[in-house]
């Protein structure tokens, strides 16, 4: 801070600030099959009734060698909603005119990796793939729309996952770096702002959502997900690195799914297990920020028998690659005790020991919005770079009422308090550059593969079993997210 601001409170949101929503190709494209796309690891994930088994978080997050082999070959009818989405792929100018009436200046998306490169081994890129971008690039500069583009949103060509076993094999990183130049060559008159990969540290809830790793192939998952994480690692800096070559001026962020860890009492041995728990959620920007290892991770990889294979030079990767911003996606924040199964829990992405003071979504998932504020502080003072809210939101069973709309409170109040939150922490000093809330249309659900767990503005004429109109409906919610982004969130009435 400068002298000349010691006495200045930032009251609202930065003039600047960046307002919009945030989507995923694999959840919402679809045409899995259309213009040279390749297969991906996550139009594998097959569909899996969660009102059937009774779990409401019945996740589809993981995919055995045996299953793949036969979705690949018989899939007798097993739904896979990731491959139809919610067909942006020729919806792409509806959708960004909508977003457009909301008054979106970014729009946060992803760029499939096996439309560019269909198996990943191709020497030259599918221009087919390329073009679909360019075009949906062009339309969002038509509205003066900032793409936030990801360059690996949990999917990549499942050849790579054939044939290497994922981010398992370091192979992965040379053809990352190849597809991230791509990329950033061809749209560096288009994007400048990028992040590198979505929520890496997902790879310890799922070894083949993020990392496309076949995990009954492996001896210690824990390993595993800890090597694949040290290969995306070195991919993301030379990534970051590539970018600031080929783009002036570019802005590279890392992301994390951030989940603020509360001590279940105030026994010393609780507060440790909550401090270790937030190490665990914080070593990925800790790496890609600082641009080395933590040094509290030495014991930890000592202590659950992890030997990672990392080469001479890599340090020296890590440190020419570090972000020029953080972001997060924030759903909730957990509870941790000192127990036996303490290790196994930091860092799940849900926790079962539940705060008795919160109230829980549809999906059993707390909601926290002081949570946010808490961590976007933690997160400032730690690392004293931009922060983006990259996701927040609410997945809610919507229904159209007798009078043909979508009344949608419970999304707003959610959505409300955790504005207010993020708004009390730049009153606090935070420099927060932008919010793009999940799902400003409803999409397929990452986690359970669904698409009646709806969190978009925008309401989708479609069910679990792909049926439907895929009419677009604006919900209440639309016309609130509006006048909050004209007032630059001071009208969140």
């Amino acid at each position: 801070m400068k002298y000349s601001d010691i006495n200045h409170v930032q009251n609202g949101f930065p003039d600047a600030f960046l307002w919009g929503g945030a989507t995923a190709a694999n959840q919402i494209e679809g045409a899995f099959d259309k213009g040279g796309k390749g297969l991906s690891t996550s139009d594998m994930a097959a569909y899996k009734d969660p009102y059937i088994t009774g779990k409401v978080n019945n996740f589809t997050f993981n995919v055995t060698s045996k299953e793949l082999e036969k979705y690949k070959t018989d899939p007798q009818n097993i739904l896979f909603p990731k491959r139809w989405g919610i067909d942006f792929y020729n919806r792409y100018k509806e959708d960004i005119a909508l977003f457009a009436e909301m008054g979106f200046n970014v729009f946060r998306l992803s760029v499939s990796w096996a439309r560019i490169f269909p198996t990943g081994l191709e020497n030259e890129p599918n221009e087919e793939g390329l073009a679909f971008y360019d075009k949906v690039f062009d339309e969002c500069a038509k509205y003066g729309m900032e793409p936030l583009v990801t360059m690996s949103h949990y999917e990549m060509p499942i050849t790579l996952t054939e044939k290497y076993n994922g981010w398992a094999n370091r192979e992965l990183v040379g053809l990352f770096e190849k597809y991230a130049r791509v990329i950033l060559n061809r749209y560096k008159h288009k994007v400048k702002y990028w992040i590198t990969f979505n929520e890496m540290n997902m790879n310890l809830n799922s070894l083949y959502t993020g990392a496309g790793i076949l995990a009954d192939l492996v001896d210690n998952q824990l390993q595993a997900a800890y090597q694949a994480s040290h290969h995306q690692f070195l991919a993301s800096a030379l990534a970051v690195k590539a970018a600031k070559e080929i783009i002036p001026n570019v802005k590279v962020g890392c992301m994390i799914n951030h989940i603020e860890s509360y001590a279940k009492t105030t026994k010393p041995v609780d507060q440790l297990q909550s401090l270790k728990s937030n190490q665990l959620n914080l070593f990925y920007p800790d790496v890609q920020a600082r641009g080395e290892y933590p040094s509290y991770m030495t014991r930890y990889f000592a202590d659950n028998n992890i030997n990672l294979d990392i080469k001479e030079g890599d340090d020296k990767i890590l440190q020419q690659g570090k972000v020029d911003f953080v972001s997060i996606s924030y759903y909730m924040s957990h509870v941790t005790e000192a127990r036996e199964d303490a290790s196994k829990l930091a860092g799940s992405f849900d926790s079962p020991i539940k705060n008795e003071y919160l109230k829980l979504t549809q999906w059993d998932w707390p909601i926290d919005s002081i949570g946010l504020r808490i961590a976007l502080i933690k997160l400032y003072d730690r690392y004293r770079l931009p922060l983006f809210v990259a996701e927040n939101g609410l997945g809610a069973k919507d229904a159209i009422s007798i009078d043909g709309k979508i009344h949608d409170d419970y999304r707003i109040d959610y959505l409300k308090q955790h504005i207010l939150e993020m708004r009390e922490a730049i009153k606090d000093g935070v420099d927060v550059m932008g919010y793009t809330t999940w799902g400003c249309i409803d999409l397929v659900s990452c986690g359970t593969s669904q698409i009646s767990k709806r969190y978009g503005f925008i309401y989708v004429d479609l069910d679990d079993a792909g049926k439907g109109s895929f009419k677009r409906i604006p919900k209440d919610s639309f016309y609130w997210y509006k006048k909050v982004i004209a007032s630059n969130g001071n009208n969140l009435e």
